[in-house]
């Protein structure tokens, strides 16, 4: 796991890409490397998991091609024996650069893992990058009058950003709780959207190569399960492969036992918190014990709310609402004293469709009277809340289910003219929203294509990069993922309960109580920890309101989500973004 950087244009130095490395420190401490050609330079950092030695350092270069890489090929010994080499190391990154030496931007295809990586093809005078498949592994860019930048974290490119606030990205963020794809919370600086290539040779262009087509044809719940079992384990095993020592996120819910149960008695690691009903730390214990492994768990006792608001916007860079990022730094942070690679159950309530709000939005129905109470009630109040998620269409209540705040509530919290009456904050999720497919199917494939890689995997992926962790997601295999789009939704939930066929596949090899137990989000007790602290809120909407984003300086009442996202955007507006 790596952090790279690079500039194609007039602003091209060997000075300007060393600052941008640096900054991403984190994310590759344990080497550093610069390559560079008139109009062109690539940096990189380097946390080495794969061929330890200098062999191993990027960039790299062959022919006339250089790249720079951060991510793990699983599939780069087969794809390495196709090749005719000469190879200098045992790495995918060369591995990765000769496949498209060979097959040009085809060489994606080919690829089973999560990476992000740039090539500079000095014969076609163009930069190539591309995203993995389920956007695991980050790409910032930007275009200025200086050229092309890109970066791994937002803070690779503050050289060139210039505190140019998106709006619309600032209203998406207190929908969501984060900023979607292809936006960042500023106007000048892009993500590149999973399963997608750029290409730069003086314009951007960007192709989809991935998208598979979701459909219903497994429907036999025995001859499906022949056939995940042996996939889910091949998935979970190829995701092991390491030079370093590796070990497993354990929650004690399915997702994580399931890697747990695939595995050789691997070191485990937990958080726990100090208000049962969010600590799954008795549960992950007993799977430790089950399987025999070296477990290690941590009970956070209440948190410092000002180290966590101090940390958040320099790990993420922009707002970033999901209150389960601070636990996940704390895992990460505890897991590294024993591993450098730690594998997740990320992706299997996505996959498998395991999440609550399933249920709750099959078991609501729109009506008209409840739209018409709702519009007349306060919208913070619990009478206008309920009444908006029941009177509300299908995907209004989907995103009032899955959001921080509604179209209502920011409507009443957001200063006048801030919020354009033009402006659509659905149209992330409008865009992604299939009517074509039968309900569990069509959150599933919401899931999938927003909540997934813009909260989740980001999520993961600066919290554990901070401590300089590498995680991996099997679950978000790509073989894994079109398997389960096959499925029928009968396969995957009932009126009650998700992870139907998951479930299945682990019965008799796990604790009887794990496939039991419904599913607990790995969120914090906000609300606990905020009682004490009322003053953090009310400061925060002051300053919030004097800088002409909320309405008023008086918080309406909120729930502990809502708290902590105004009290994230708080922090990064006084402290976070750059001037």
């Amino acid at each position: 796991m790596c952090g790279i950087v690079g500039v194609v244009g007039a602003g091209a130095s060997r000075e300007r890409v060393e600052r941008m490395a640096d900054r991403l420190v984190h994310r590759g401490p344990d080497d550093a490397g610069i390559w560079g050609t008139p109009g062109v330079w690539l940096g990189h950092r380097r946390l080495s998991i794969l061929d330890l030695s200098a062999a191993g350092r990027q960039p790299m270069t062959f022919q006339e091609c250089a790249i720079v890489y951060n991510g793990e090929i699983y599939n780069y010994r087969e794809l390495r024996r196709e090749l005719p080499g000469p190879f200098v190391s045992n790495t995918d990154t060369e591995v990765l650069l000769h496949l498209y030496v060979r097959d040009g931007e085809r060489c994606v295809e080919s690829l089973r893992g999560m990476f992000a990586f740039a090539i500079w093809d000095a014969g076609k005078r163009r930069l190539f990058a591309a995203r993995d498949r389920l956007g695991i592994k980050p790409f910032h860019y930007l275009e200025s009058a200086e050229g092309f930048a890109f970066a791994s974290e937002i803070k690779g490119l503050s050289d060139f950003a210039r505190g140019d606030l998106d709006r619309t990205a600032l209203v998406d963020y207190l929908t969501y709780k984060y900023v979607p794809t292809p936006k960042s919370i500023y106007s000048s600086i892009r993500k590149l959207p999973p399963a997608h290539t750029l290409s730069f040779d003086g314009r951007v262009s960007l192709r989809r190569y991935w998208s598979p087509e979701p459909s219903e044809i497994r429907s036999d719940p025995e001859t499906t399960l022949e056939e995940l079992r042996p996939l889910l384990r091949d998935c979970v095993r190829s995701h092991t492969l390491s030079d370093v020592p590796l070990g497993v996120f354990l929650s004690g819910g399915v997702d994580s036992t399931t890697l747990v149960a695939n595995l050789e008695h691997p070191k485990t690691f937990t958080v726990g918190f100090d208000v049962g009903e969010h600590s799954e730390a008795p549960h992950a214990r007993r799977v430790a014990e089950h399987f025999g492994c070296e477990h290690r768990e941590e009970t956070v006792l209440g948190f410092d709310v000002e180290e966590a608001l101090d940390a958040i916007p320099r790990m993420y860079d922009e707002p970033f609402g999901d209150s389960s990022a601070w636990p996940t730094y704390i895992v990460s942070k505890m897991a590294r004293g024993g591993v450098k690679v730690a594998l997740s159950g990320e992706g299997g309530d996505e996959v498998f469709s395991g999440y609550g709000w399933y249920r709750k939005w099959q078991e609501l129905h729109s009506r008209r009277s409840a739209r018409v109470l709702a519009s007349l009630l306060p919208p913070f109040s619990p009478a206008g809340r309920s009444l908006h998620r029941r009177g509300a269409r299908e995907l209004d209540r989907y995103a009032a289910l899955v959001g921080a705040f509604t179209l209502p509530q920011l409507r009443r919290i957001l200063a006048p003219g801030f919020l354009d009456e033009e402006y659509d904050p659905l149209e992330h999720l409008r865009s992604r929203w299939r009517e074509d497919l039968e309900p569990v199917k069509r959150m599933q494939w919401a899931d999938l294509h927003t909540f997934l890689p813009d909260d989740l995997l980001v999520k993961v992926d600066r919290a554990s990069m901070a401590v300089s962790l590498e995680v991996r997601p099997p679950l978000l295999d790509h073989r894994l993922v079109e398997f389960a789009l096959t499925l029928d939704p009968k396969l995957l939930r009932d009126a009650e309960r998700g992870k139907l066929l998951l479930r299945r596949t682990m019965e008799g090899l796990v604790p009887a109580e794990v496939l039991a137990r419904p599913k607990k989000g790995f969120s914090m007790p906000v609300r606990k920890w905020l009682r004490d602290r009322p003053d953090l809120l009310r400061g925060a909407f002051v300053r919030l309101a004097r800088a002409g984003v909320l309405r008023s300086s008086r918080p309406p009442r909120l729930d502990g989500e809502q708290m902590w996202t105004l009290l994230v955007l708080d922090r990064w507006w006084s402290h976070g973004r750059p001037t």
